[in-house]
């Protein structure tokens, strides 16, 4: 049995995604072997990592501004959202910050994105409530209100993965967005797309090399 100490680190550590106790325990027991100033500067850049890193105002995605000490609850938007030659009659819907970043490495997409931050393998409430739905309406429809000017939305894509949580979570959305209409008169329904099948069925887009990105992209419905 291990002492308090430890199960207690392990207990956290557990809570990481994909960690199960067994690699948790192996963390634990890393830190043990390390030098202390090793661990000091762990500590050290994990406070500065919760000090200076933000939520982008409108996507969510994490990044770190210029100004670390700017104000809490100001608009605060990353390097994307800022760029005013991004597409802003596009928004990509993905599930976490990684697949964000492998969308735009394939430097085949130009509009906004915005971070889900999950999936649903039910639809029941407490579930669906974890998800940033209500944040994504918001922003589509009040874009300017969290940083965006002169955005009008005529399509979204949901990039979410084509695992069964994905799917499930993709349906959902489709359900919940199509009503939403353009802000271009005549209004009519924004267009909601899917990512093309060149994604094998249960892969991730984290995993996904560039050119599979590249296509599914490309060839969405």
């Amino acid at each position: 049995m291990y002492s308090k100490s430890i199960q207690k680190l392990i207990a956290l550590f557990s809570k990481f995604p994909t960690v199960g106790p067994r690699t948790a325990a192996r963390f634990v027991f890393y830190l043990m072997g390390l030098p202390q100033e090793e661990v000091n500067a762990l500590l050290k850049s994990i406070i500065v990592l919760k000090k200076n890193v933000k939520l982008c105002s409108f996507c969510f995605n994490p990044f770190e501004p210029p100004v670390a000490l700017a104000k809490e609850g100001e608009i605060k938007l990353c390097e994307i959202c800022k760029n005013p030659a991004r597409d802003k009659n596009l928004i990509c819907i993905v599930e976490k910050e990684s697949d964000l970043i492998s969308i735009e490495k394939t430097k085949k997409y130009q509009g906004l994105y915005f971070v889900l931050g999950g999936t649903v393998s039910t639809l029941k409430k407490e579930e669906i409530e974890k998800l940033r739905v209500k944040e994504l309406i918001e922003r589509i429809k009040n874009p300017e209100k969290f940083g965006i000017s002169n955005a009008a939305f005529q399509e979204i894509i949901l990039a979410t993965n084509q695992t069964t949580e994905g799917e499930a979570t993709a349906l959902y959305l489709e359900r919940i967005l199509k009503p939403l209409k353009t802000r271009v008169e005549p209004a009519e329904p924004i267009k909601i797309s899917r990512l093309a099948r060149g994604l094998p069925v249960g892969a991730e887009l984290e995993y996904a090399d560039e050119e599979t990105l590249k296509s599914a992209l490309e060839g969405r419905k």
